[in-house]
């Protein structure tokens, strides 16, 4: 669905109502205009799509993982808290493209901490991580599998499986699903980072069971 510019004319009063509401969904004003807008000529934007499969990651995941406000409409952001002495936080920031199909968004993992320790394991779980992908889905990808590391941060791009497009339920329970496995292999893995091939059982049975999304 694409976007034109036009020009309308509002009355003050009602600029001033749309841009408070705007700041406390953390919208743009255009884009609550226009979410306004479809919602009342029963439109289904990619934006409300997005914001669909947001509310229903959220309610996927359990209740270890809590939302970070103040993200953009097209970002969603949970974290959870790490297995470790440190009681470390870590950070899932989802992004969404509007099409929606083929590469659907971008998944970042990070945590933030000042302990040379906790780096050290947090980045030897990434490269563990990164490695599996690779080795179990490596083939899927041309030019390499789409993952970015960088210090405490893991970046991979989300693609959708089977050549057609995905419904928002499958969409959302895919992610859930992901950053859950994620989270319990990355726990394990703290527990005992000298046992990599339970990290890789665990990344097995994700596959295992099935995904629309890699």
């Amino acid at each position: 669905m694409s976007k034109s510019v036009y020009s309308i004319v509002l009355s003050d009063e009602v600029v001033q109502a749309v841009d408070d509401m705007a700041y406390r969904l953390g919208m743009s004003r255009s884009n609550l205009i226009d979410r306004i807008l479809a919602e009342r000529v029963s439109c289904t934007t990619p934006e409300m799509r997005i914001h669909e499969i947001f509310s229903l990651v959220e309610q996927a995941l359990d209740r270890r993982f809590l939302p970070v406000p103040g993200m953009s409409g097209s970002v969603m952001a949970v974290k959870t808290p790490l297995r470790f002495k440190y009681k470390p936080t870590v950070k899932y920031s989802v992004e969404l493209y509007r099409d929606l199909s083929g590469c659907v968004g971008r998944l970042k993992v990070t945590m933030r901490t000042q302990s040379a320790e906790l780096s050290a394991l947090c980045d030897g779980f990434f490269k563990l991580w990164s490695e599996l992908e690779k080795k179990y889905l490596g083939g899927l990808f041309k030019g390499g599998f789409p993952v970015t590391l960088a210090p405490t941060c893991y970046t991979r791009d989300l693609y959708e499986t089977g050549g057609r497009k995905l419904t928002d339920d499958e969409i959302a329970a895919a992610i859930s699903r992901y950053i859950e496995t994620f989270s319990a292999a990355m726990n394990r893995y703290f527990d005992d980072p000298t046992a990599p091939e339970r990290c890789e059982q665990i990344y097995k049975e994700y596959l295992g069971g099935g995904v629309s999304i890699v």
